[in-house]
Formats: C-alpha cells, structure tokens, sequence
C-alpha cells in the first residue's frame, strides 16, 4: 500500500495493499477500499463504506458522511461503491438513512466536482453526473444517463436508461428512459438520438421508440391511453416494455414535455 505519511488511516480499515492514499486523507474505521484504487489528498473516508477496485477519488471528496437527514438517528446503514469509478474533487456521497440502509453507486460511472449523492440513492453503471449535479434522498438513477451540471433532482424520483437531463434542469419527477430533458422545472423534448446510436440500439428500434415518444409525449392523450395504443401497434421490444413499464410503475408521475 502506498501511503503518503500524512494520511491517517485507522488500524480497524481494510485496504487491499495496491490501494493508493493521498497526503492529509484520513480513513476511517469501517472502511473497506478495493484493488487499485486511488484516494487523492484530502479525502475522508468514513462510515461504513465499501469502494471497489480501480476507482478513483480526487481531492477533498467526503465519502460515507452521515446523511442530510434529520430522520438519522446513528442507525447503522451504509454505502456500497462498485468498481471504475472517477469521483472528481470535492464531491460528497452520504451514508443510507435507517438501519440497514444502502447507499448504492454502480460501475463504470463518472461523477464530476461538487457533485452531491444523498442517502438512500441507487445509481446505476456508467453514468454521469457532472459538476455540481444534486441528487437528493432516494433517488434512483439507471444506467448510462447524463446529468447536466447544476441540475438538482428531488427526493424519490426516478432517472430512466440512456436519458440527458440539461444543465441546471430542475428535475421534480421521474425523467422517462431513452429521453432528453431539460428546463426549471424538467420537459421530454425528444428521444436521447445520440446516446442511444452510442448505446448500439439499430435504427429500427429507434423508430419504434420515437413512434412510442410521439404518442406518449406529443399526442396529448392521457397516459393510460396512449400505453395502450403503443401496446396494440407498436411491435414489442426490451426497449419498449422498459419504457411502458417504467411509466406504469412511477410513484411521483413523469415528466412530459408541457
């Protein structure tokens, strides 16, 4: 293990000996930090915290704080990190609220400066959420989605796969899978075109799904109604059930685009 002297790790951390820490960084006791992984300076690393391999952690990050949450009470909840991540400078993911409680960030993602996960949050693989992007409690986001900088997500609400949400978009319900949104407060103006080509989806998928789009955002039909005449003309797809279910399935509602 590469340590600068300065750092403060307790005796009760479990570290894999390739794992890299910065000067001033301070780990606490039950921390539990993968192959290869790299701490920059600064950080603290804390509560009950588990960081897979490969990750990388930039200054000033604080990971594994206790929750925003007055409801907290010293419960015992933590905070799961997978593996290939980049947590960029001072950003800030916070312990579960409640007894056994989750914090989950998948894979492969990449969160930018001053971004803020909040308790209970699930984010997806390969996401990104860049600087100074906000999501409040219990918010979950699938996986490939785009956060703009300063957009702020309210608590309980759902991002769906291979969306963009615009910079300092105010995201107050669920943003559909497969869309781009922006605006204060959040409109669909379209399908994600871009990000589904890069996602490898073929062109006849993306038509259905641009079709689905039209009656479900453009048509203006009630939603349980447009559901409907997507199920009876529209052929079926992962892509398209994903879509169906995930409206049908929404606590807060979802986005339109009015």
């Amino acid at each position: 293990m590469q340590t600068h002297p300065t750092a403060i790790i307790s005796k009760k951390a479990k570290l894999h000996k390739s794992v890299k820490v910065g000067p001033y960084s301070n780990i606490g006791d039950n921390v539990n930090i993968g192959k290869d992984t790299e701490i920059g300076a600064n950080c603290q690393i804390c509560g009950n915290a588990t960081i897979g391999e490969r990750c990388k952690i930039f200054t000033g990050a604080v990971i594994g704080s206790i929750p925003q949450d007055l409801k907290f009470k010293g419960e015992k909840s933590s905070l799961v990190i997978g593996n290939d991540n980049v947590i960029r400078e001072y950003t800030t993911i916070n312990l579960a609220t409640g007894d056994g409680g989750k914090t989950i960030v998948g894979s492969g993602n990449l969160i930018m400066a001053y971004a803020h996960i909040a308790h209970d949050c699930n984010v997806g693989n390969e996401c990104i959420i860049a600087n100074c992007g906000t999501l409040a409690g219990h918010v979950i986001i699938e996986d490939k989605v785009i956060i703009g900088g300063l957009a702020a997500i309210h608590q309980f609400s759902r991002v769906g796969t291979l969306s963009i949400i615009g910079g300092c978009s105010k995201v107050v319900q669920d943003i559909p899978p497969y869309s781009t949104c922006d605006g204060h407060p959040a409109r669909v103006y379209g399908l994600n075109l871009i990000g589904l080509k890069r996602a490898g989806l073929n062109s006849k998928v993306i038509l259905e799904l641009r079709r689905a789009f039209k009656v479900l955002f453009f048509s203006h039909l009630t939603t349980s109604t447009a559901i409907k005449k997507i199920k009876k003309e529209i052929p079926e797809s992962k892509y398209l059930t994903h879509l169906i279910e995930f409206i049908a399935n929404s606590q807060r509602g979802v986005t339109k685009n009015k």
